[in-house]
């Protein structure tokens, strides 16, 4: 796999309500992105949690110039403020990480380029008025070099974090 993301540039927010461009973030480090809505219940923690334990060993190995991305695909819901207490229930240090969020139009055309599904499924209004729902989606983390170039793509909830470690080494060699 070798899809060049300098292809298409996209708009988005980030946790601290910045506007900021994909991929214009990433250009010249080695990135590991992921996928995530914080209302998830199962796999976006487990995908969330992966890309933490992976940077914690990286960290310990001397490695710390790679970047970590999570974009959401629920900007209804997710905020920066939203994305922000995410991370800090997760102890997630913001010096390498990025988390993402946009206008319903940029962030499915994102996915799309990433070949990540999700649909939202389970709608419900609660008597109150609430409306809530669930979102099916792919479980991805994605590894790209430091030329933006999209290397390859893993199941982000059960990863094989050594097998993505020694691809982020081989990367950056």
């Amino acid at each position: 796999m070798n899809k060049d993301l300098t292809k298409r540039s996209y708009t988005f927010l980030n946790q601290d309500s910045v506007v900021v461009n994909f991929p214009e973030i990433i250009k010249d480090k080695i990135t590991v992105m992921g996928f995530i809505y914080t209302h998830c219940p199962d796999i976006c923690p487990m995908t969330t949690h992966n890309m933490v334990l992976t940077e914690e060993r990286l960290m310990k190995e001397g490695i710390d110039d790679v970047l970590f991305v999570a974009l959401s695909f629920d900007p209804e819901r997710d905020s920066p403020q939203v994305l922000t207490k995410f991370a800090e229930i997760r102890d997630i240090n913001f010096d390498n990480w990025i988390f993402l969020t946009g206008d319903e139009i940029t962030t499915k055309d994102a996915l799309k380029r990433f070949d990540v599904k999700a649909i939202t499924t389970d709608s419900t209004f609660y008597e109150d008025g609430t409306f809530t729902y669930t979102i099916m989606h792919t479980d991805r983390i994605s590894l790209i070099n430091n030329k933006s170039i999209l290397k390859k793509n893993y199941k982000g909830s059960t990863i094989n974090i050594e097998e993505l470690i020694n691809d982020i080494k081989y990367l950056g060699e």
